[in-house]
């Protein structure tokens, strides 16, 4: 079954509008989808017209930074005009253009002549500024050779321009996730540093992501059990941003059956 449940728009760091990326899936043959833009849910204002044979389910994915890790929650099928929800999101957004400018300052002091105004001509206006476009600006201006080594060497924790996004914890955006009557779910576990983290979240969460294009057959297996030992429903996503980053495209093939627990929730 094709799903995807983690994708991104260019209203947050996404190369697609909200109309592309659906008619990718469409494409593709996604029987089910979401697009989770980081602390923004803007592009459900903007999506129109109808993708036969594609349903879209309302995701977001809300950034936090937890004991040195980065600590996404996802949420879905919760409530699109949830005032809490909604005035959270826009401070976040809001945090997120200081993080920048922060981020920018770091790097000068550290010897790369970025401007603030680099990053912002990477974003859509009105988007949700993040690493993915400072990143883009450092390429496009010749200062580092591509967008991996940015994130290794400059973006990533303990490097010069690491500025944490401590604007709400995890347990928070979880709380905010069910108080819009939403499912909150753990991504990409593979990418902490700090997996306890799990543990600690795990009775507070309805879902983790086990399928992930990133996660080895191992990691897999390790993740499945956590959601077994936390009943805990499985969710599948490719973290679609843009197709020179993934190759396989939107879309991920699992078992109806690995998340028919997970439809449900958000049938």
């Amino acid at each position: 079954m094709l799903v995807d449940f983690h994708s991104h728009t260019n209203a947050s760091d996404g190369t697609l509008t909200p109309h592309e990326l659906a008619a990718s899936m469409q494409a593709r043959g996604v029987s089910v989808f979401s697009i989770t833009d980081h602390d923004s849910i803007e592009a459900y204002g903007v999506l129109r017209g109808s993708f036969s044979g594609t349903r879209i389910v309302p995701g977001v994915e809300i950034n936090t930074s937890y004991r040195g890790n980065d600590v996404h929650i996802l949420g879905y099928r919760f409530d699109l005009s949830d005032t809490r929800l909604r005035r959270t999101l826009d401070e976040h957004r809001a945090a997120r253009h200081t993080r920048a400018q922060r981020m920018v300052e770091q790097l000068r002091a550290a010897g790369l002549p970025i401007t603030f105004d680099m990053v912002a001509a990477e974003a859509a206006e009105g988007a949700a500024l993040g690493r993915p476009h400072v990143a883009k600006a450092l390429v496009r201006n010749k200062m580092v050779g591509d967008v991996e080594t940015v994130f290794r060497d400059w973006l990533g924790w303990g490097k010069p321009g690491h500025v944490p996004q401590d604007h709400v914890s995890p347990q928070e955006a979880i709380d905010l996730i069910h108080e819009a009557g939403g499912v909150a779910v753990l991504a990409h576990p593979g990418r902490l540093k700090d997996e306890t983290i799990i543990d600690e979240l795990g009775p507070a969460l309805d879902a983790i992501e086990v399928f992930y294009p990133k996660h080895s057959s191992v990691q897999v297996a390790y993740y499945r059990a956590k959601a077994a030992h936390y009943g805990l429903a499985m969710t599948a996503g490719s973290d679609f941003h843009d197709a020179r980053w993934n190759k396989d495209g939107v879309g991920m093939d699992v078992d109806r059956a690995d998340i028919a627990t997970f439809l449900e929730l958000v049938a």
